[in-house]
């Protein structure tokens, strides 16, 4: 694939889209951001530097826009917490992206998805955001999908629920998720990812796990906050 691409970020206004977008820049990409809401990025130090266009993956017509003359679209746009039905709202968006991306010739997607283990039930979300993937993967359209473990940097959401509850409760009686196993990656390890994504040579479209060297559980990352941010060990 050429080596300056024209890249079309979706959910701009995200902790992960608005971080590859100055990393896109900085590889000479040319960058389209989409939002649902533009005016939110009247703020980002970018702005000047990209194209915005406004565009909703729920609605189909306002994609046709903003796929058109892109090379790799970046689908980082998830509906859990803002719709009732998000596991429907996950699948049509995925469909649209994809009926989009067909009629506008877009050459691949690149999307970011959960890190889990193979063959155990999994949550809604997780469970939703495999079959997304899926649908990118059977498009006919090269697709790369990422699928990382829970994201460590300021401003993360699962990142700052770790900090919160460890900088308020010394002691707490856990739930049961605080067991689960966990393979953290830090925010510019996702970045350095997505970025060669746009790129890199693969063989076919699949996933690829991504995630730090180390598995450990929830609990163990709220301790090791701890000790970071000097803190006593939490009970």
């Amino acid at each position: 694939m050429a080596e300056h691409m024209r890249c079309l970020v979706t959910g701009a206004t995200g902790y992960i889209g608005g971080r590859l977008v100055p990393v896109l820049l900085e590889r000479g990409h040319h960058v389209r951001a989409m939002a649902r809401t533009p005016d939110k990025l009247s703020g980002a130090p970018w702005r000047d530097r990209v194209e915005v266009v406004q565009g909703d993956l729920t609605k189909p017509d306002s994609l046709v826009a903003a796929f058109e003359g892109i090379d790799v679209v970046y689908y980082l746009v998830h509906s859990m917490g803002t719709s009732k039905d998000f596991v429907a709202e996950e699948r049509q968006s995925a469909r649209n992206v994809v009926a989009a991306a067909q009629k506008a010739g877009v050459r691949r997607l690149v999307y970011l998805s959960g890190l889990h283990p193979e063959d155990v039930p999994l949550s809604r979300h997780l469970a939703s955001r495999t079959e997304v993937g899926q649908i990118l993967i059977d498009s006919g359209i090269e697709s790369i999908v990422l699928q990382a473990g829970i994201v460590i940097g300021s401003g993360s959401a699962s990142f700052e629920m770790v900090r919160h509850l460890t900088d308020r409760l010394p002691a707490m009686t856990t739930p049961k998720w605080v067991h689960n196993d966990i393979q953290p990656i830090a925010i510019n390890d996702v970045l350095h990812y997505l970025a060669e994504a746009a790129t890199v040579a693969v063989p076919t479209s699949r996933t690829w796990d991504i995630g730090g060297p180390d598995v450990m559980e929830y609990g163990d990352a709220m301790q090791g906050y701890a000790q970071v941010a000097g803190l006593r060990r939490r009970l």
